[in-house]
């Protein structure tokens, strides 16, 4: 096991070097000749997302930028009973980077929270925040007075409150989702009663609503943690892929380890072979911290590299070289809790209009963790699918939420694929998604539910059997079926 200790120079950003690199390489991308292409639907009277495969018909899409009050509700209550009149679905979103419709309203009306209203409690540890607000804004809010979000995505462009609903959860450790987090939050029901839930009051509701995909509430605003903001450095371990569980445990088990996150190998020939830990403590020194600022250009050199990747092996060896050895062996510096999450899903933007970047993402307990590999190594190389990344992170046992993928400690596995926009590559995908759906369940493991719906439904209820409840649940509140998206009407709507 290799180990380096440095000061905060971000892995995958590999300087100068790894530019030069990448523009030597270069990438070439697979095409499937003859395939018919998908183009990406969008504009008056549809809505898509992240993937740019799931355009959708509505009726309405309007935005709500009011301050959480009465005006905010009020607006919310009427566009809610219009629907319901009309017999027509009603949604809200935010950034929408779901990437199967799941925050889309077929047919319906479709609302986008834009509002970054934060009040910041530091006395009782916590911020007040408009739903719609983005994780950016409030990193913004708490960083001067040094404190940070608990717990937040990786990326800081999505909703706070559409955090909550897909149930999201981060890289600070050993900690679980962003729900466990949020102290207490206050939605519009379909009845139009605007109640407040948290864990002592209203706790059915908070439950359902926590990876609820909006098909509860509407959720207005929310009381959430904070953590004070820290100066940290990284250690970077390089092992075999079977090691890495045992490790992951083993720096979950020290106290001074604040951060943690793992790779893989993903070059074809030793895929899922080698496996790097990167572990983030404080430092000596809390004084004088500095603003977030992100990663910037080096976030920039790594993509470069990251998107090299495509359609070369090689490439794929240079970046891996470059995580475990280049990166680790440069110092610039400590880094900021807050500079670390801070930054922008656009860093890794593909912005090729034949191709889409897709999410999977499967969590698996660390007992079983080599069968997950295998079964991985069996199923994706198969495939004709362009595998980029895969991080690894922490969840500790989430028990509140109804559709909660970590019934006890797990692994999460976050995929990166390319994928061409043609009706093969699609397929293909399916296939793909399938299989390893199978085997991952079958070793007591849980996919994630934001992506492409491409699991079938006995698929989702051998992962999620708590579903029947939720879908009793969302109909027992929601006699009318008015809160709907791709979701409820793919899967749950048929439970």
């Amino acid at each position: 096991m290799k180990k380096f200790a440095r000061r905060a120079f971000l892995v995958g950003a590999g300087g100068v070097a790894g530019w030069v690199a990448a523009e030597r390489f270069g990438a070439k991308q697979p095409v499937y000749a003859g395939a018919k292409r998908i183009v990406p639907a969008s504009g008056e009277g549809v809505l898509n997302d992240a993937s740019g495969l799931s355009a959708t018909p509505i009726h309405k899409h309007i935005v709500i930028g009011e301050d959480p009050g009465d005006a905010l509700v009020q607006a919310v209550r009427d566009e809610m009973r219009a629907a319901q009149q009309d017999g027509r679905a009603f949604n809200i979103g935010a950034a929408r980077h779901s990437m199967g419709g799941q925050a889309i309203p077929r047919d319906g009306i479709a609302v986008t929270f834009d509002n970054g209203w934060i009040e910041p409690d530091i006395d009782a540890g916590v911020f007040r925040v408009h739903a719609g607000a983005r994780w950016s804004d409030v990193i913004a809010t708490l960083d001067p007075i040094g404190f940070s979000p608990k717990v937040m995505q990786s990326n800081n462009d999505f909703g706070v409150a559409a955090t909550y609903s897909v149930n999201a959860h981060g890289w600070p450790v050993p900690l679980g989702p962003m729900g466990s987090t949020v102290r207490s939050l206050r939605m519009v029901l379909p009845s139009g009663d605007l109640v407040t839930c948290s864990r002592s009051e209203n706790a059915d509701l908070f439950g359902h609503a926590m990876g609820g995909y909006g098909l509860i509430g509407a959720i207005v605003d929310m009381e959430v943690e904070t953590e004070r903001n820290a100066r940290l450095y990284p250690l970077y371990e390089v092992m075999p892929a079977d090691e890495f569980s045992k490790a992951f445990e083993a720096a979950l088990a020290d106290p001074e380890v604040t951060m943690a996150y793992g790779r893989l190998n993903v070059q074809r020939a030793v895929f899922f072979e080698e496996a790097l830990l990167v572990t983030y403590r404080k430092t000596d020194d809390q004084q004088n911290l500095p603003p977030a600022t992100g990663s910037g250009w080096m976030a920039h050199v790594a993509s470069r590299i990251y998107r090299a990747q495509l359609g070369s092996e090689p490439m794929k060896d240079f970046r891996w070289w470059n995580e475990t050895t280049v990166g680790p062996s440069l110092s610039s510096g400590d880094v900021t809790r807050n500079s670390l999450i801070n930054e922008p899903v656009v860093t890794l933007d593909d912005r090729n209009p034949d191709r889409t970047d897709i999410l999977h993402e499967y969590f698996v307990g660390f007992d079983r963790f080599n069968d997950f590999l295998i079964a991985c190594r069996e199923v994706i190389p198969a495939s004709y699918q362009e595998f980029l990344n895969v991080t690894l992170r922490y969840v500790a046992t989430d028990a509140e939420s109804t559709l909660s993928y970590a019934t006890v400690p797990r692994i999460a596995a976050v995929m990166s694929f390319s994928q061409e926009l043609t009706e093969r590559a699609e397929a293909d995908m399916a296939r793909m998604t399938e299989a390893l759906i199978d085997r991952i369940v079958a070793i007591g493991g849980c996919y994630y539910l934001p992506y492409r719906p491409h699991a079938r439904l006995d698929q989702l209820v051998a992962a999620y059997p708590q579903a029947l409840e939720f879908a009793a649940g969302k109909r027992n509140l929601d006699p009318d079926l008015v809160l709907r998206n791709n979701f409820w009407d793919r899967y749950l709507s048929k439970l």
